[in-house]
């Protein structure tokens, strides 16, 4: 159930709830959250965000799933980058005196996979978002209309499981 609920969120989304800016920061921030390792400072940060700033959950959701997938293919690229910025000789003194402050180790800086898959996160968020956003503004401006007669749409719209998901989510709204 979880993944349609995400989808007709996203759906809704689309359609008209909320900004297409609201919209592609939830993507971006949930896209960064998904290709690094989710038990790190800077991780348990980003999905505060994600949980409490204005933009959109559903996309962000979504973009962790996504990215969650990318990020496993990625992994040995993070490796290779992670491991040339953290052994950088002009940067020693900074991961140094960075692992030796209270909070920082938290963020397992000095883990390869970690370093990379942030910097790389860092480097997408911008295309991402505004990737995202023109997506949104061309939906609402005339693609949902061709999408919506594409067969498979049709079809999915017509089966089985969507009628049932249908019926669950309105067992929900009835008082």
């Amino acid at each position: 159930m979880f993944p349609l609920q995400i989808l007709s969120q996203i759906i809704k989304a689309f359609r008209a709830g909320e900004t297409p800016t609201q919209i592609a920061a939830g993507f971006g921030v949930g896209f960064l959250i998904g290709l690094m390792p989710f038990w790190t400072l800077q991780g348990v940060l980003l999905f505060l965000v994600l949980l409490f700033v204005n933009i959109n959950m559903a996309a962000g959701s979504l973009a962790m799933l996504v990215a969650g997938f990318v990020a496993f293919l990625l992994d040995p690229l993070f490796h290779n980058l992670g491991y040339a910025v953290l052994t950088l000789p002009a940067l020693q003194g900074t991961w140094e005196a960075l692992y030796n402050l209270p909070v920082a180790p938290l963020s397992r800086f000095n883990n390869t996979v970690v370093m990379g898959s942030f910097l790389g996160g860092l480097v997408l968020f911008a295309p991402v978002y505004v990737g995202m956003k023109k997506l949104v503004v061309s939906y609402r401006s005339g693609l949902e209309e061709r999408i919506k007669k594409w067969k498979v749409v049709q079809s999915l719209r017509g089966s089985k499981i969507v009628e049932w998901y249908v019926k669950i989510r309105d067992l929900g709204s009835m008082s």
